[in-house]
């Protein structure tokens, strides 16, 4: 390994990153981490008691300490939160690393977050939300991406062997 994670992904909340980053992991033979899970470690409390406690802001720069950390140390699988990629710094760092954005079409994004899940960002109109999110990230997503994968309508093994493929992991 370089000192850096093998490969990072990065996409929409929902869109199986804990999963297949999971799974790429194995094949690897390498760890998994995910920021997400880093923050509320940290933290003690959940992401969506981050946001209604403190705010969107101060969630923001928790989890950008925690990506840039995740980002220096970690040298398996990477999965980053939803939001990760709206702050410049983060985006920069992720400059010279195997990304692969996971992304998905609205209606298999509200079928896969659900309702009933604690989704601070999509509380009210979930489906017009999501559309609003990814109309604000999808080039941010695409913009650090090395390699895109569509999840819609696929397996998480099809997802992992797609991802596989697309940035060539076999020469890690």
């Amino acid at each position: 390994m370089s000192g850096m994670p093998a490969v990072v992904l990065v996409g929409p909340m929902g869109v199986g990153k804990s999963t297949v980053g999971r799974l790429l992991a194995e094949r690897l033979g390498v760890g998994f981490r995910d920021t997400d899970e880093d923050i509320v470690a940290a933290e003690g409390r959940t992401i969506s008691e981050i946001f209604v406690d403190e705010g969107e802001a101060a969630f923001r720069a928790i989890e950008k300490r925690a990506v840039h950390t995740a980002l220096a140390e970690h040298e398996g699988v990477l999965a980053l939160g939803g939001g990760a990629i709206l702050d410049a710094d983060t985006r920069a760092l992720l400059a010279g690393h195997r990304v692969v954005y996971l992304s998905m079409e609205v209606e298999e994004a509200v079928r896969r977050t659900g309702l009933g899940v604690a989704r601070p960002l999509l509380a009210v109109n979930p489906r017009k939300q999501w559309r609003e999110l990814m109309e604000a990230r999808r080039h941010l997503y695409e913009e650090v991406a090395t390699a895109v994968v569509a999840t819609d309508g696929r397996t998480p093994e099809e997802v992992t062997q797609a991802a596989w493929d697309a940035v060539e992991l076999k020469q890690v």
